[in-house]
């Protein structure tokens, strides 16, 4: 098998692989930019819209679906025992995401309905085929990612709405469709790490003091986090949306110390799991406290998305490409650094708000580590985009 066709072969290859390529196009354009004014000079991008709108768009919409293309594609077979997308629907998915991407690139020559349109396809693709998948062995728990997909996409489109000159929604769109990423996150985050916490001390012979999970937790915690996009695209008052991201960052806190992180500390691919969880509720209860009056919520977001958001994508998606390409699930010397980086970035970006004096130096600093860390990633995880399947032991669902 060629390594081209072997790319479209499963899921993850190919969108772990275009969402890892795409965070660094991205970073290193943004940054770019950014230098150059910083510097006194001027750069004109050939987009339609403000440079720091496409570069959060494209980090949460572009960047963030592929991560959930690779991670849906791949995961809902195990989980239904469906049959797996052939390489053909998904070489037809992978070119509409890239469509997708090249026509908000090329925003500002192209009409923004054609702009919108080819932006807008690709979620509801995706949603199709899983539906289809999880209609095989329907769950509750499982049927859900679909309300959330709906929920990305609604936030997507509520930007669209701003670029197309109907309404004044972007802001709303882009808070939503982060906030919709957080949902998967706490709702999948909170199933697979203590799960695979768990996993990992049985095989060491512990048996006693596992990871604990408590029903209402659980459910409160990711109810919580489920209603920040819903509140956040009905334009609910700074107070309110403030006070449900403040309790929903709490009860990750508490749920994530229950987990057992402790013994994650000598695994570095289950330790990432613990930190960019516990990211992600730290992140909340900032844009909680920012809905109060109390810090910068431009920190907060920028510290969610990169702490939390990215550090769980890049954990999971280390995780899974190792596992399912046949890999042991032990992380490779660069990706154990790359984990340790964007927390990093995640800061310096959080002081950039927090401190305006720093802002370029800060934000240039955090754009540089980011780009480190994905460019390290990406190179140690290569085989496993591309490369055969190794024969050894499957990796754990």
């Amino acid at each position: 098998m060629t390594a081209l066709k072997r790319l479209f072969s499963e899921g993850y290859r190919v969108f772990f692989l275009s969402a890892a390529l795409y965070a660094l196009v991205v970073m290193v354009i943004w940054t770019g930019w950014l230098g150059i004014h910083a510097a006194g000079g001027y750069a004109e991008l050939p987009i339609a819209m403000a440079p720091q709108l496409w570069h959060g768009h494209e980090l949460i919409f572009g960047f963030g679906s592929a991560a959930l293309g690779g991670f849906f594609l791949t995961a809902v077979p195990n989980w239904t025992g469906a049959k797996a997308a052939p390489g053909r629907f998904i070489a037809v998915a992978a070119a509409l995401w890239l469509l997708g991407r090249l026509a908000m690139w090329a925003s500002g020559s192209l009409p923004a309905p054609v702009v919108a349109l080819a932006d807008l396809a690709f979620v509801p693709l995706l949603g199709a085929k899983i539906a289809t998948q999880l209609l095989k062995r329907p769950k509750p728990q499982n049927m859900m990612f679909l309300a959330l997909l709906v929920l990305i996409w609604l936030a997507n489109l509520y930007t669209h709405l701003e670029f197309l000159g109907l309404t004044d929604t972007a802001a709303q769109g882009l808070r939503a469709g982060l906030f919709a990423l957080v949902a998967m996150i706490a709702v999948l985050g909170g199933r697979v790490t203590p799960a695979f916490t768990r996993n990992a001390m049985l095989r060491e012979g512990r048996e006693t003091h596992l990871p604990i999970s408590h029903r209402w937790l659980e459910l409160g915690g990711s109810g919580l986090a489920i209603a920040l996009p819903l509140a956040s695209l009905g334009f609910a008052p700074d107070r309110l949306l403030g006070a449900i991201a403040l309790a929903a960052g709490v009860a990750q806190l508490v749920r994530l110390a229950g987990w057992r992180g402790g013994f994650a500390l000598r695994q570095p691919i289950l330790l990432a799991l613990h930190l960019s969880f516990g990211l992600v509720g730290l992140g909340l209860i900032g844009i909680g406290l920012a809905g109060f009056g109390i810090g910068s919520e431009i920190a907060a977001l920028h510290f969610l998305a990169i702490g939390g958001v990215a550090g769980m994508g890049l954990a999971m998606k280390s995780r899974a490409s190792l596992g399912h390409s046949g890999r042991a699930l032990i992380a490779p010397g660069p990706v154990a650094v790359a984990y340790a980086l964007l927390p990093l970035s995640a800061l310096l970006r959080w002081l950039a708000s927090t401190a305006p004096d720093t802002y370029y130096p800060a934000t240039l600093a955090a754009g540089a580590i980011w780009i480190i860390a994905f460019t390290l990633s990406t190179a140690a995880l290569w085989p496993a985009f591309l490369g055969p399947r190794l024969q050894t032991p499957k990796a754990q669902p």
